[in-house]
């Protein structure tokens, strides 16, 4: 092995053990018998539960909406481009507590959308449809820009060829482009999945109840301490970590088949 090769292997270790590291030290350092009891605390399955659920309908929402702006962003040459894109990325830069605040202040029941919305019975504050709204709008740049990356990837030629044998615009787009994004979909659902699972900032100030894990964690840390945070904690990691292995695993063999 080159001595180049050597360098960079070290320098990749460092950065592996630095973020493994933390996670290690706090999973081995709990009792077992503490996370089977925790796990039995109905707060906290629930809370849990509702995290993967809010996450969940916020990609769903997401992928329904997302994937023609990430289209129209790869094959599109229109004014103003550039700053769509910047609108699409702004989430990602601006604190989550801000995002929560501008969320408020649209969908809150006394400004007129979300007024609105509460007259068809639909309320977006301390409601799992807030929840999903704070999580959606924080982490849909994660599947947007993976989607157009992979549209971007897709050969246009193949497009053209497509619509000389007959095919209509949406026809090339379901049957020719939407099936070889297919892995840069996939990847950035599951982004925006985990990004939603972890966000807080947002959340709590659009939806402080029902509690989803993040906020039960920095509360039961505020109000008990980090003996009682650590448990939850924990079983947040060790659950998301099998669900997003098993993720990349079918994700990788959907690619491999």
């Amino acid at each position: 092995m080159s001595t180049f090769r050597i360098g960079m292997a070290a320098l990749g270790l460092i950065l592996i053990l630095l973020l493994a590291l933390p996670l290690l030290n706090m999973v081995t350092g709990t009792d077992p018998a503490v996370l089977r009891a925790t796990l039995a605390d109905h707060e906290v399955s629930a809370s849990i539960l509702l995290t993967m659920r809010c996450a969940l309908w916020a990609t769903l929402a997401g992928l329904l909406l997302g994937i023609p702006l990430a289209y129209l962003l790869a094959r599109g040459s229109f004014a103003g481009k550039s700053i769509l894109q910047g609108l699409v990325d702004l989430p990602i830069m601006i604190p989550h507590t801000a995002m929560g605040i501008a969320l408020l202040m649209v969908y809150g029941r006394k400004f007129p959308v979300g007024g609105f919305f509460a007259k068809l019975g639909l309320s977006f504050v301390s409601t799992e449809a807030g929840i999903s709204l704070a999580m959606a709008y924080v982490s849909m740049p994660y599947l947007i820009n993976a989607a157009r990356d992979g549209f971007l990837a897709v050969d246009p030629r193949l497009e053209k060829v497509a619509r000389t044998l007959g095919a209509s615009p949406g026809q090339v787009f379901s049957r020719v482009s939407l099936p070889l994004c297919r892995q840069g979909i996939v990847s950035g659902a599951i982004m925006m999945w985990a990004r939603g699972i972890s966000e807080f900032g947002a959340v709590i100030i659009l939806a402080y109840h029902p509690m989803v894990a993040p906020v039960l964690i920095w509360e039961r840390f505020e109000s008990y301490g980090l003996t009682y945070a650590r448990p939850v904690a924990v079983l947040l990691i060790l659950i998301c970590l099998v669900l997003f292995a098993g993720l990349r695993w079918l994700a990788t063999r959907g690619q491999e088949s």
